[in-house]
């Protein structure tokens, strides 16, 4: 699609791969949690390869002896516990999208062998954050289409008027990017600074007022730190005291140590902030592949790094004609 774009306007991928940007010490911990504590580890599957600094990675726990398993929800890791009536610690990753999905399952009551790993994040923070370091010459946002469908467009407003920046919330098909782009550039042309729905047919301004009531009910806003981009305000959630006997890392007193967050050459950073290319980072389709991942955008179909390596990208002569 980006030989189809005029030249000088350029589309580069941020934050919105939650595997990518699960810091390292959170990986570290799930991997202390099913090796050191016994205890059987659920996730999904991107989340299985995710390499640390340290070249630590669950799928390597489990080659030691731990009991990871690879679940397609919250739901299916229950019904593990459920069934082997021992202790089972899920590692639930992902944006609003996927947060209301736990708080359901935590409302309807879970057995109390079960504990998560809460990785959930906000993404308007995020972005304002990316703002705020003012790294990167940001034009505009096409926000998530996945994650409005729950939220809406209202939380990202006071981020449009306060940093004066057009946002148009997109959906995925190659048409929905396309629309959004127009409408990004209709709004720099007329100097509007507005958040504007182009996935009309899943999005609406109040969001999903059914499942931010469940996630409000459930977590409570925390500080996160954000792999490769830092310590962003607000941009966590953590469970509510009524709900942290479920908490895996109290539940078996593990601490999450701050640590490096990518492997020594690893540019996943700078991508995730938008700074470069995937092609730009030297270790790019060459020590670092999707079936021997590196850092974490190597890894997730929703990683920036595997995305290019995919669709055969060596470098700018394969994007822009």
């Amino acid at each position: 699609m980006r030989s189809l774009l005029p030249r000088g306007l350029e589309v580069r991928a941020g934050p919105g791969c939650p595997v990518c940007v699960t810091s390292a010490a959170e990986v570290e911990a799930a991997i202390e949690l099913a090796l050191s504590k016994k205890v059987t580890l659920t996730t999904y599957g991107d989340m299985f390869r995710v390499p640390t600094a340290k070249g630590s990675s669950l799928m390597k726990a489990k080659a030691k002896g731990a009991d990871v398993r690879i679940v397609y929800s919250v739901a299916d890791a229950i019904s593990i516990a459920k069934k082997l009536g021992r202790e089972v610690a899920h590692f639930a990753i992902g944006f609003e999208t996927t947060a209301p999905t736990t708080a359901v399952e935590l409302i309807k009551g879970v057995p109390e062998n079960f504990s998560l790993i809460v990785s959930h994040r906000l993404i308007p923070p995020a972005m304002e954050h990316l703002l705020k370091s003012g790294d990167i010459a940001i034009g505009g946002f096409i926000c998530p289409g996945h994650v409005s469908t729950i939220i809406g467009s209202e939380p990202y407003e006071p981020i449009a008027k306060r940093y004066r920046k057009p946002m148009v919330i997109g959906g995925f098909e190659p048409l929905d990017v396309l629309a959004s782009l127009v409408m990004l550039l209709e709004q720099l042309r007329d100097r509007r600074c507005d958040v504007e729905i182009e996935y009309r047919r899943s999005v609406k301004r109040e969001g999903n007022v059914k499942a931010k009531k469940v996630m409000e009910e459930v977590f409570e806003v925390c500080d996160g730190d954000w792999r490769g981009i830092g310590i962003v305000p607000s941009s966590k959630l953590r469970l509510r005291k009524e709900f942290e006997d479920h908490d895996a890392l109290k539940r078996f007193d593990v601490e999450i140590e701050v640590e490096e967050e990518m492997p020594r050459g690893c540019r996943c950073a700078d991508v995730l902030k938008g700074l470069i290319y995937p092609w730009e980072c030297p270790l790019y389709n060459k020590v670092c592949t999707p079936t021997s991942p590196v850092g974490p955008c190597a890894v997730s179909v929703e990683g920036a790094c595997h995305i290019a390596m995919k669709h055969g990208i060596r470098g700018p002569e394969d994007v822009f004609y």
